[in-house]
Protein backbone atom coordinates (compact mmCIF):
# COMPACT_ATOMS: atom_id res chain seq x y z
CA UNK A 1 0.00 0.00 0.00
CA UNK A 2 1.22 3.16 -0.49
CA UNK A 3 2.27 6.19 1.94
CA UNK A 4 -0.40 8.24 2.88
CA UNK A 5 1.27 11.65 1.63
CA UNK A 6 0.65 14.16 4.66
CA UNK A 7 -1.74 17.31 4.61
CA UNK A 8 0.37 20.35 4.65
CA UNK A 9 -0.86 23.32 6.61
CA UNK A 10 -4.60 22.52 7.20
CA UNK A 11 -7.10 24.70 8.47
CA UNK A 12 -8.57 23.25 11.34
CA UNK A 13 -12.37 23.77 12.32
CA UNK A 14 -12.94 22.99 15.79
CA UNK A 15 -16.98 21.63 16.27
CA UNK A 16 -18.64 25.19 17.52
CA UNK A 17 -16.85 26.98 13.84
CA UNK A 18 -18.31 23.67 11.57
CA UNK A 19 -21.16 22.42 13.00
CA UNK A 20 -23.27 25.37 12.65
CA UNK A 21 -22.26 25.47 8.61
CA UNK A 22 -23.14 21.98 8.55
CA UNK A 23 -27.02 23.12 10.08
CA UNK A 24 -27.21 26.10 7.60
CA UNK A 25 -26.42 24.00 4.90
CA UNK A 26 -28.91 21.42 5.56
CA UNK A 27 -31.11 24.09 5.90
CA UNK A 28 -30.38 25.52 2.96
CA UNK A 29 -30.47 22.71 0.64
CA UNK A 30 -33.76 21.44 2.67
CA UNK A 31 -35.91 24.46 1.50
CA UNK A 32 -35.03 22.95 -2.25
CA UNK A 33 -35.16 19.08 -1.48
CA UNK A 34 -38.35 19.00 0.46
CA UNK A 35 -40.59 20.20 -1.88
CA UNK A 36 -39.44 17.97 -4.38
CA UNK A 37 -39.18 14.68 -2.02
CA UNK A 38 -43.17 15.72 -1.37
CA UNK A 39 -44.32 15.86 -4.75
CA UNK A 40 -42.18 13.04 -5.57
CA UNK A 41 -44.35 10.86 -2.77
CA UNK A 42 -47.96 12.26 -3.74
CA UNK A 43 -47.06 11.67 -7.73
CA UNK A 44 -47.02 15.11 -8.17
CA UNK A 45 -44.78 16.93 -11.10
CA UNK A 46 -42.99 20.64 -11.35
CA UNK A 47 -41.60 21.67 -14.92
CA UNK A 48 -38.80 24.08 -13.60
CA UNK A 49 -38.20 22.67 -10.29
CA UNK A 50 -37.97 18.51 -10.55
CA UNK A 51 -35.32 19.58 -13.88
CA UNK A 52 -32.65 19.75 -11.21
CA UNK A 53 -33.69 16.08 -9.02
CA UNK A 54 -34.43 14.26 -12.32
CA UNK A 55 -32.20 14.66 -15.08
CA UNK A 56 -29.12 15.76 -12.71
CA UNK A 57 -27.66 12.35 -10.72
CA UNK A 58 -27.29 13.89 -7.31
CA UNK A 59 -30.03 12.72 -4.29
CA UNK A 60 -31.53 14.60 -2.44
CA UNK A 61 -30.08 13.30 0.37
CA UNK A 62 -26.59 13.39 -0.95
CA UNK A 63 -27.07 17.45 -1.40
CA UNK A 64 -28.11 18.16 2.18
CA UNK A 65 -24.65 16.77 3.34
CA UNK A 66 -21.99 19.28 3.92
CA UNK A 67 -18.41 18.52 3.29
CA UNK A 68 -16.01 21.44 4.45
CA UNK A 69 -13.91 20.73 0.93
CA UNK A 70 -10.02 20.21 0.61
CA UNK A 71 -7.48 21.07 2.74
CA UNK A 72 -9.55 21.31 5.79
CA UNK A 73 -9.70 19.43 9.52
CA UNK A 74 -12.65 18.35 11.48
CA UNK A 75 -12.54 17.79 15.58
CA UNK A 76 -14.83 16.51 17.66
CA UNK A 77 -17.18 13.52 18.73
CA UNK A 78 -18.77 14.29 15.27
CA UNK A 79 -16.09 14.56 12.87
CA UNK A 80 -15.25 11.03 13.79
CA UNK A 81 -18.82 9.85 12.10
CA UNK A 82 -17.57 10.75 8.51
CA UNK A 83 -15.29 7.94 8.98
CA UNK A 84 -17.39 5.95 7.72
CA UNK A 85 -17.96 8.32 4.98
CA UNK A 86 -16.37 7.87 1.17
CA UNK A 87 -13.06 9.99 0.76
CA UNK A 88 -12.43 11.17 4.43
CA UNK A 89 -10.02 9.74 6.68
CA UNK A 90 -8.11 10.08 10.06
CA UNK A 91 -5.30 12.62 10.37
CA UNK A 92 -2.08 10.69 11.20
CA UNK A 93 0.18 11.81 13.92
CA UNK A 94 2.50 13.85 12.40
CA UNK A 95 -0.11 16.02 10.98
CA UNK A 96 -1.84 16.26 14.51
CA UNK A 97 1.10 17.45 15.31
CA UNK A 98 1.95 19.53 12.79
CA UNK A 99 -1.30 21.48 13.09
CA UNK A 100 -1.15 21.45 17.15
CA UNK A 101 -3.67 19.07 17.63
CA UNK A 102 -3.84 15.69 20.15
CA UNK A 103 -3.36 12.58 18.18
CA UNK A 104 -6.59 11.26 19.77
CA UNK A 105 -8.58 9.99 16.75
CA UNK A 106 -10.60 13.11 16.71
CA UNK A 107 -9.15 15.00 13.61
CA UNK A 108 -10.79 14.03 10.08
CA UNK A 109 -9.89 15.04 6.66
CA UNK A 110 -10.96 14.35 3.26
CA UNK A 111 -8.71 12.12 1.43
CA UNK A 112 -7.26 13.94 -1.39
CA UNK A 113 -5.19 11.16 -2.68
CA UNK A 114 -7.67 8.17 -2.51
CA UNK A 115 -10.22 10.46 -4.00
CA UNK A 116 -7.68 11.86 -7.27
CA UNK A 117 -6.53 7.54 -7.57
CA UNK A 118 -10.52 6.59 -7.87
CA UNK A 119 -11.22 10.13 -9.64
CA UNK A 120 -8.39 11.22 -11.47
CA UNK A 121 -9.75 11.19 -14.98
CA UNK A 122 -13.42 12.95 -13.72
CA UNK A 123 -11.13 15.50 -12.91
CA UNK A 124 -9.10 16.35 -15.77
CA UNK A 125 -11.95 16.25 -17.66
CA UNK A 126 -13.58 18.91 -15.17
CA UNK A 127 -11.37 20.91 -15.43
CA UNK A 128 -10.53 21.12 -19.52
CA UNK A 129 -14.37 21.79 -19.37
CA UNK A 130 -14.10 24.68 -17.06
CA UNK A 131 -11.04 26.35 -18.50
CA UNK A 132 -11.53 25.88 -21.57
CA UNK A 133 -15.58 27.71 -21.23
CA UNK A 134 -13.69 30.15 -19.01
CA UNK A 135 -11.43 31.43 -22.10
CA UNK A 136 -13.92 31.30 -24.97
CA UNK A 137 -16.06 34.60 -25.78
CA UNK A 138 -19.72 33.92 -24.81
CA UNK A 139 -22.22 33.71 -28.03
CA UNK A 140 -25.82 34.73 -27.02
CA UNK A 141 -27.47 33.97 -30.23
CA UNK A 142 -29.27 31.05 -29.49
CA UNK A 143 -32.64 32.14 -28.02
CA UNK A 144 -33.15 29.05 -26.02
CA UNK A 145 -34.25 27.41 -29.67
CA UNK A 146 -32.60 23.81 -28.22
CA UNK A 147 -36.43 23.18 -26.66
CA UNK A 148 -38.01 24.14 -29.58
CA UNK A 149 -36.03 21.77 -31.24
CA UNK A 150 -36.55 18.79 -29.42
CA UNK A 151 -40.48 20.04 -29.62
CA UNK A 152 -39.87 20.00 -33.53
CA UNK A 153 -42.74 17.72 -35.21
CA UNK A 154 -44.25 16.88 -32.21
CA UNK A 155 -47.41 15.82 -34.26
CA UNK A 156 -44.86 12.60 -35.05
CA UNK A 157 -42.45 12.52 -32.15
CA UNK A 158 -44.54 13.73 -29.12
CA UNK A 159 -43.05 15.83 -26.83
CA UNK A 160 -40.52 15.30 -24.12
CA UNK A 161 -43.01 16.91 -21.35
CA UNK A 162 -45.72 14.79 -22.23
CA UNK A 163 -48.12 16.52 -19.52
CA UNK A 164 -47.61 20.22 -20.53
CA UNK A 165 -49.17 22.04 -23.58
CA UNK A 166 -47.59 23.91 -26.39
CA UNK A 167 -48.18 27.20 -26.17
CA UNK A 168 -48.54 28.24 -30.23
CA UNK A 169 -49.62 24.35 -30.36
CA UNK A 170 -47.75 22.12 -32.66
CA UNK A 171 -47.94 24.00 -35.99
CA UNK A 172 -47.05 27.44 -34.65
CA UNK A 173 -43.79 25.74 -32.94
CA UNK A 174 -43.42 24.37 -36.04
CA UNK A 175 -43.27 27.65 -37.66
CA UNK A 176 -41.09 29.14 -34.92
CA UNK A 177 -38.03 26.57 -35.80
CA UNK A 178 -38.36 26.37 -39.36
CA UNK A 179 -38.16 30.48 -39.27
CA UNK A 180 -35.07 30.38 -37.03
CA UNK A 181 -31.08 29.50 -37.34
CA UNK A 182 -30.61 27.51 -34.28
CA UNK A 183 -27.21 27.80 -33.31
CA UNK A 184 -27.19 24.97 -30.43
CA UNK A 185 -23.25 24.04 -28.83
CA UNK A 186 -24.13 21.95 -26.18
CA UNK A 187 -24.68 18.11 -26.97
CA UNK A 188 -26.78 17.31 -24.01
CA UNK A 189 -29.19 19.79 -25.09
CA UNK A 190 -29.00 18.75 -29.15
CA UNK A 191 -28.96 15.24 -28.43
CA UNK A 192 -32.67 15.59 -27.25
CA UNK A 193 -33.10 17.29 -30.85
CA UNK A 194 -35.82 15.62 -32.83
CA UNK A 195 -34.74 13.74 -35.64
CA UNK A 196 -35.97 16.32 -38.11
CA UNK A 197 -34.54 19.30 -36.43
CA UNK A 198 -30.88 17.40 -35.84
CA UNK A 199 -30.07 18.89 -39.60
CA UNK A 200 -30.93 22.15 -38.88
CA UNK A 201 -28.99 23.25 -36.15
CA UNK A 202 -25.37 25.16 -37.63
CA UNK A 203 -23.83 23.09 -35.29
CA UNK A 204 -23.02 18.85 -35.06
CA UNK A 205 -22.23 19.08 -30.81
CA UNK A 206 -20.81 15.68 -29.98
CA UNK A 207 -19.62 14.41 -26.53
CA UNK A 208 -16.01 14.39 -27.95
CA UNK A 209 -16.56 17.70 -29.52
CA UNK A 210 -17.29 19.04 -26.10
CA UNK A 211 -14.10 20.30 -24.88
CA UNK A 212 -14.36 22.63 -28.31
CA UNK A 213 -17.34 23.66 -28.17
CA UNK A 214 -18.74 24.33 -24.83
CA UNK A 215 -18.52 28.21 -23.95
CA UNK A 216 -19.70 30.58 -21.26
CA UNK A 217 -22.97 32.28 -22.49
CA UNK A 218 -24.88 28.93 -22.96
CA UNK A 219 -27.72 28.18 -20.73
CA UNK A 220 -26.64 24.51 -20.29
CA UNK A 221 -23.18 24.93 -19.97
CA UNK A 222 -23.95 26.98 -17.31
CA UNK A 223 -26.41 25.08 -15.43
CA UNK A 224 -23.96 21.83 -15.99
CA UNK A 225 -21.70 24.27 -13.21
CA UNK A 226 -23.68 22.20 -10.58
CA UNK A 227 -23.12 18.96 -12.44
CA UNK A 228 -19.24 19.86 -12.28
CA UNK A 229 -19.49 20.90 -9.03
CA UNK A 230 -21.55 17.31 -7.16
CA UNK A 231 -18.89 15.35 -9.49
CA UNK A 232 -16.15 16.88 -7.40
CA UNK A 233 -17.42 16.66 -4.26
CA UNK A 234 -17.02 16.10 -1.25
CA UNK A 235 -13.36 17.66 -2.93
CA UNK A 236 -15.37 20.68 -2.57
CA UNK A 237 -17.00 23.21 0.24
CA UNK A 238 -20.55 22.33 0.02
CA UNK A 239 -21.37 26.22 0.38
CA UNK A 240 -19.92 26.24 -3.30
CA UNK A 241 -21.88 22.98 -4.71
CA UNK A 242 -25.02 25.22 -3.30
CA UNK A 243 -24.06 28.06 -5.07
CA UNK A 244 -24.04 26.06 -8.28
CA UNK A 245 -27.34 24.68 -7.57
CA UNK A 246 -29.17 27.70 -6.72
CA UNK A 247 -27.82 29.58 -10.20
CA UNK A 248 -28.89 26.62 -12.14
CA UNK A 249 -32.60 26.78 -10.43
CA UNK A 250 -32.80 29.97 -11.74
CA UNK A 251 -31.12 29.11 -15.04
CA UNK A 252 -33.60 26.45 -15.33
CA UNK A 253 -36.66 28.58 -14.89
CA UNK A 254 -35.14 31.06 -17.45
CA UNK A 255 -34.95 27.47 -19.80
CA UNK A 256 -38.38 26.94 -19.32
CA UNK A 257 -40.09 30.14 -19.31
CA UNK A 258 -38.46 30.61 -23.06
CA UNK A 259 -39.44 27.19 -24.30
CA UNK A 260 -42.40 26.30 -26.37
CA UNK A 261 -44.36 25.10 -23.55
CA UNK A 262 -47.12 27.28 -21.60
CA UNK A 263 -46.39 26.87 -18.15
CA UNK A 264 -48.95 29.79 -17.12
CA UNK A 265 -50.68 27.14 -14.78
CA UNK A 266 -47.87 27.04 -12.42
CA UNK A 267 -47.13 30.89 -12.35
CA UNK A 268 -44.51 31.29 -15.19
CA UNK A 269 -45.49 34.35 -17.67
CA UNK A 270 -43.62 33.29 -21.02
CA UNK A 271 -40.44 34.90 -22.98
CA UNK A 272 -41.63 34.87 -26.17
CA UNK A 273 -38.34 34.50 -28.08
CA UNK A 274 -40.46 34.24 -31.32
CA UNK A 275 -40.84 37.72 -31.30
CA UNK A 276 -38.00 40.67 -31.35
CA UNK A 277 -38.97 41.69 -27.82
CA UNK A 278 -38.81 38.54 -26.38
CA UNK A 279 -35.42 37.81 -27.72
CA UNK A 280 -34.19 40.80 -26.39
CA UNK A 281 -35.23 39.95 -23.03
CA UNK A 282 -33.85 36.61 -23.13
CA UNK A 283 -30.55 37.56 -24.15
CA UNK A 284 -30.09 39.84 -21.22
CA UNK A 285 -31.34 37.72 -18.80
CA UNK A 286 -28.47 35.22 -20.42
CA UNK A 287 -25.95 37.92 -20.30
CA UNK A 288 -26.59 38.55 -16.78
CA UNK A 289 -26.36 34.10 -15.80
CA UNK A 290 -22.80 34.21 -18.08
CA UNK A 291 -20.87 37.06 -16.16
CA UNK A 292 -22.79 35.08 -12.37
CA UNK A 293 -21.50 31.50 -14.10
CA UNK A 294 -18.30 33.07 -15.17
CA UNK A 295 -17.24 34.03 -11.06
CA UNK A 296 -18.41 30.35 -10.01
CA UNK A 297 -16.27 28.76 -12.91
CA UNK A 298 -13.56 30.75 -11.58
CA UNK A 299 -13.94 29.55 -7.82
CA UNK A 300 -14.16 25.67 -9.08
CA UNK A 301 -11.12 26.36 -11.11
CA UNK A 302 -9.69 27.45 -8.15
CA UNK A 303 -10.88 24.62 -5.83
CA UNK A 304 -9.46 22.49 -8.53
CA UNK A 305 -6.00 23.84 -8.01
CA UNK A 306 -6.08 23.34 -4.12
CA UNK A 307 -7.32 19.80 -4.69
CA UNK A 308 -3.99 19.21 -6.69
CA UNK A 309 -1.50 21.00 -4.68
CA UNK A 310 -2.93 19.22 -1.49
CA UNK A 311 -1.76 16.15 -3.08
CA UNK A 312 1.87 17.59 -3.34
Amino acid sequence: MAQQVLLDRPRVLEPEHWLPRAREHGERAALFTEPYLQRRSAGLKHPVEDFLFTYYSLKPGQLLRWHPGAGVVLTGAEARERLGWKFYRELAAAECRSAGLEHDGGAVTFDAESFLAARGTAVAFSREILAGAAARPARFGCFGLHEWAMAYKSQLNGVRHDYLELRLGAEGTDHVVEGSRINCSHFDAFRFYTPQAVPLNTLRPTRENQRQLEQPGCLHANMDLYKWAYKLAPALPSELVMDCFELSWRIRELDMRASPYDLSGWGYEPVRIETTEGRAQYVAAQRAFAAEAQVLRGRLLEALDLLDGGRT
